[in-house]
């Protein structure tokens, strides 16, 4: 079994909701998530996912596309991301390790290769927003063949058909989005919320995980109550941004999240 779907049946036997914090690989500083990551574990997150910075991100908010920026001119390339899943895993990361990336970049690594090598280094899943499911029959064989989950994305506006599809195809977890638009920290939940992951829970068993506009602790406990998994990133990306000390930062808000969504559990 591989590590994501084990963490998953591992937290509902202990009826809690997995915590999902999202780093931008080579951001604030090139080595920063080999720093970051750790800290992030320690304050209880079940599971990371690391972006790979692309210089036109279709799906990411104004917080992440600066993220980018800076990890793009800081030198961050695809292959460096990889040695640093390596170097994570060196470290005794055990954790689940997602990758959140555009197409782009990994076709002109060569797909294939790019699957072996994200294999070797420890990567267990990607996240492709921009590769459709109705397209993705190549590179799911791919992924498939060294033991890579496809993660792919379900939105509000997802048609019956294109969640029957998602939920088929799916081999581990599924990410709902959560709001019509592109990352970055909320107000408030999109009020539709309850309605999507309800119509999509109807449909499969796999565990659901949801993303974008989740911010504070509230708002993590809120969503805790309805699905298996909370994502939160820009949130802490701005909270990484803002302090002078990123890890201390990150562990304290990744710890209130924690708190929050363990709070659900024990009510």
């Amino acid at each position: 079994m591989h590590r994501i779907q084990r963490t998953f049946q591992t937290l509902k036997a202990q009826h809690r909701t997995a915590l999902m914090p999202y780093l931008t690989m080579g951001f604030p500083s090139f080595e920063s998530t080999l720093t970051l990551v750790p800290r992030l574990v320690e304050a209880g997150a079940d599971l990371i996912e690391l972006g790979v910075p692309f210089s036109d991100p279709l799906a990411d908010g104004a917080t992440i596309q600066a993220a980018s920026q800076r990890a793009l001119e800081n030198g961050m390339t695809v292959r460096q991301c990889l040695s640093q899943v390596t170097a994570l895993r060196s470290q005794g990361i055990d954790a689940p390790l997602v990758l959140m990336g555009y197409l782009n970049p990994f076709l002109a690594f060569g797909l294939s290769e790019f699957a072996a090598a994200a294999a070797a280094a420890g990567v267990d899943g990607l996240i492709i927003p921009d590769l459709p499911p109705e397209e993705a029959d190549e590179a799911q064989a791919v992924f498939d063949a060294v033991g890579l989950d496809l993660i792919f994305l379900l939105a509000p506006s997802s048609s019956p058909a294109r969640i029957r599809m998602v939920t088929e195809r799916s081999r581990s977890f599924i990410y709902l989005v959560s709001l019509m638009g592109v990352t970055g920290a909320r107000g408030h939940l999109a009020p539709g919320l309850e309605a999507f992951v309800h119509r999509v829970r109807a449909a499969t068993d796999n565990p659901l995980a949801v993303g974008f506009g989740i911010s504070t602790p509230t708002q993590a406990a809120e969503v805790a109550r309805l699905a298996d998994g909370v994502i939160v990133g820009s949130a802490l990306l701005q909270n990484i941004k803002a302090a002078p000390d990123a890890e201390e930062a990150a562990y304290a808000f990744i710890r209130a999240l924690r708190e929050g969504i363990d709070r659900v559990a024990g009510a």
